[in-house]
């Protein structure tokens, strides 16, 4: 079995089990890129996984967001795969694999944490840990990862207005409502739930399951421009030097270590960015 540096893998009845664990807080750096990029072309081996469910390590980070001190690291080890910079692209092309992937959340997927988990076919969280937020609108930034794309079309524009605007925290049981997640589930019911879940759709026909997820990414996914596009609009406000002093404001509060400016970044960062 491949190594990985960030993911714990175990295989099981068709299903690949991938707990990320990138200590301190599980943010999406160099390593866990790299691991993608690993991992991704692997989904559509004929003899690769049927399914995937991704976890966290972590209890309180499922990926809380990227690393921000290595952005253009971490977007250089995504063009290895996708032929561009791009995390967005990136994750795209998770989307787009023969594997059905499932994102299992518990604890807090903000950002690109939560991109990452709109990239996975299904998602389902923990009622009392999981927490999620698109918060680049308050660095100064629009998600560059695939959040506008796929929380317009889960969401209708309203919705996908508020969360994306108002960067602020949401919990499990209102990511349900509004259609973030598939469903939120008790924290002690949410491993058997996934776990029986994708085990049971390994066990079917590979060929429906595929063409299934074929048919369905061809009618919803958005187009490799309009995730392109995304991409290079946070690229470019990344480097605005108002958001930058922004940003900087913002590391000074503690963002990116084990505190409460990174457990309560909804509340805290609308007082910070004031």
């Amino acid at each position: 079995m491949t190594e990985y540096q960030t993911l714990r893998t175990r295989f099981e009845n068709g299903v690949l089990f991938a707990e990320i664990d990138s200590p301190p807080m599980n943010l999406l750096g160099p390593a866990l890129v790299q691991d993608l990029v690993t991992l991704i072309p692997k989904l559509d081996e004929d003899d690769g996984p049927r399914v995937v469910v991704f976890s966290s390590a972590d209890p309180d980070f499922f990926i809380p967001h990227v690393d921000m001190t290595k952005i253009a690291e971490y977007r250089q080890i995504a063009a290895k795969l996708v032929g561009e910079p791009s995390i967005g692209l990136l994750f795209r092309r998770l989307s787009l694999t023969k594997a059905v992937t499932i994102a299992q959340i518990s604890g807090r997927a903000r950002g690109a944490g939560s991109e990452f988990a709109l990239a996975c076919d299904m998602r389902f969280a923990s009622r009392e840990k999981a927490i999620f937020g698109q918060i680049e609108a308050g660095f100064g930034l629009s998600p560059g990862a695939g959040g506008i794309q796929h929380l317009a079309r889960l969401m209708g524009r309203g919705r996908a207005l508020e969360a994306l605007l108002s960067s602020n925290d949401f919990d499990a049981d209102t990511a349900e409502r509004y259609g973030w997640i598939n469903r939120s589930l008790p924290d002690a019911e949410l491993a058997p739930f996934v776990a029986s879940l994708a085990k049971r759709i390994a066990h079917f026909p590979p060929g429906g399951v595929q063409a299934i997820k074929e048919r369905m990414s061809a009618i919803n996914l958005a187009s490799e421009d309009d995730f392109r596009r995304d991409s290079d609009l946070f690229g470019v406000g990344a480097q605005d030097p108002e958001n930058r002093k922004r940003i900087g404001a913002i590391a000074k509060s503690g963002m990116q270590t084990r505190g409460d400016t990174e457990l309560n970044f909804g509340r805290l960062l609308g007082e910070i960015s004031e």
